[in-house]
């Protein structure tokens, strides 16, 4: 048996160094071999191939598992990005897009949910539809073709309104409509047939990213209705009629490192009083609108939705003065708005009825001043602190009442303060003043800095006197934002006053 077993290792062994012997040959002398060509390195090669080749005689042989060959061949296979191109669209935005665009979303939502979101919600595990840099034109709005879908992103291209566009529609509109369930030649029927959702939300976390969207003057540029977490991240958004976005309803949608004008302009257009249109309009809750630049709109952003914040966003939209509004609140009652570190740029910022506004580190240039509007009489914890206001030195106030539908009669917690002023008036709850002389009676007005009129909550004063006798004194009368301070005697003095206008619940 022993013998056997030798003879078997030897005639292993021979084949081997045959082949070995054989392959050196054949490298060395091969017809696009050249002598002098087999370096060092080639020969340890070798040499390693030579000792596998002989391993696989003498060792058992494994064979790697199904599951791990096929892997790379199958995640090849489930890449889930869709290049609009490969469906026919002209990038050259020469002929007609929408179909080809549509077919490619259509595609993108059909893939295997992933779970993690909403209950309802289909998790498309990050799919994502590709413009390839291209520039499309688009004759209808591009809708998903059924809701309840989520983590889905479009990005990277040009979409371009056609001239027979619908005047009241969006380039993209992520909102739930008949197109959802009706056959439009993109394959929206059966796709919305197969999905269906149970949420009460149409989307959750789709992402519109490094867009540029040209409605030509036909109607606005994307809509998101009823849905969550939306994400509209570095667009470029111009020639809008209504809406450059409309938020409607849902809940966080997030609008960041944009640019927004329905003309394309960098100010000091000569058809600014012509401005029409709203860049942005906030019509829900928790959304945040954050380092974005409204260049040209009647507008620059309408809220009419609660607990919103602005940060970081310049409007230059349109001046003042030419009717336009940089930032319009209209939630009378029920504001709950945040306006931070922005810059307000020749255009203000209104307010209606204002109930919880914030308005903080922000810039006002060009006499822009902040209004507050009475609809039901109603101002109640504002806190408009440490803003920069900066004018022409034409007496603008900073802060303005409009009181011409009823007066404000429900004034609590209001604090305007600590702004700095330059060219303008300045306006307050809080002012302190000071008057000297010889007397028993000293009155400081406070109408040239305090708000609202006759409405002084809390006082304090003092009084310094340089007379032999010093004398007893009282505050006498607050009245029309006036303070009269009296002494029981003629003395030569100063009275220092403070005032503001809280009002506590």
């Amino acid at each position: 048996m022993e013998e056997a077993k030798m003879a078997r290792k030897a005639l292993i062994w021979s084949m081997v160094m045959g082949l070995a012997l054989s392959f050196i040959a054949n490298h060395v002398y091969g017809e696009h071999s050249l002598v002098g060509q087999f370096s060092g390195s080639h020969y340890h090669d070798q040499i390693r191939k030579m000792q596998a080749f002989k391993d696989s005689f003498t060792q058992p042989s494994i064979a790697p598992s199904p599951s791990y060959t096929q892997q790379p061949q199958q995640a090849a296979f489930s890449a889930r990005v869709y290049h609009v191109t490969s469906y026919g669209a002209d990038p050259t935005g020469r002929r007609d897009s929408t179909e080809a665009v549509l077919r490619a979303i259509s595609d993108a939502v059909q893939g295997s949910s992933e779970g993690l979101l909403m209950e309802g919600i289909k998790n498309l595990g990050g799919a994502r539809v590709n413009l390839d840099g291209g520039n499309y034109l688009i004759s209808r709005p591009l809708r998903l073709p059924a809701t309840g879908l989520g983590n889905l992103m479009i990005h990277g291209g040009t979409l371009r309104a056609s001239d027979d566009f619908a005047t009241d529609g969006y380039l993209i509109d992520l909102s739930a409509s008949s197109t959802s369930n009706n056959n439009e030649g993109n394959g929206g029927s059966s796709v919305g047939a197969q999905l269906s959702s149970s949420s009460s939300y149409n989307y959750e976390y789709i992402t519109l990213k490094d867009l540029m969207l040209d409605s030509s003057y036909k109607g606005g540029g994307i809509a998101v209705r009823n849905s969550l977490r939306t994400s509209i991240d570095n667009c470029y958004i111009a020639h809008f009629t209504s809406n450059g976005i409309l938020v409607q309803g849902g809940h966080e949608t997030y609008i960041r490192n944009s640019f927004l004008g329905q003309h394309i302009t960098a100010g000091g257009d000569h058809g600014e009083k012509m401005f029409s249109g709203t860049a942005i309009s906030l019509m829900g809750n928790d959304n945040a609108v954050t380092d974005v630049v409204i260049f040209s709109a009647a507008i620059g952003i309408l809220v009419s939705g609660q607990a919103n914040i602005i940060s970081g966003v310049h409007c230059y939209n349109k001046a003042t003065g030419f009717g336009g509004t940089g930032i319009y609140l209209q939630l009378p009652g029920l504001t709950q708005t945040r306006i931070v570190n922005s810059y307000l740029d020749y255009t203000g910022i209104v307010a209606e009825d204002p109930v919880q506004l914030h308005i903080s580190n922000t810039f006002f240039l060009g006499d822009a001043y902040i209004v507050l509007k009475s609809i039901n009489g109603v101002a109640n914890g504002i806190n408009i602190v440490d803003n920069m206001f900066c004018g022409s030195d034409k007496g603008v106030d900073i802060v303005q009442l409009d009181q011409s539908k009823q007066p404000f009669k429900d004034i609590k917690q209001v604090v305007i303060d600590r702004n700095n002023v330059k060219g303008m008036n300045i306006k307050a709850t809080v002012a302190r003043g000071s008057v000297n002389g010889v007397g028993n009676s000293w009155v400081v007005d406070f109408n040239r800095v305090l708000v609202f009129p006759n409405l002084i909550s809390h006082v304090q004063y003092s009084l310094s006197s340089t007379s032999s006798q010093f004398p007893n004194h009282a505050l006498r009368n607050v009245s029309n934002n006036r303070v009269q301070i009296q002494t029981s005697l003629n003395v030569s003095a100063s009275v220092f006053v403070t005032v503001d206008q809280w009002v506590a619940n």
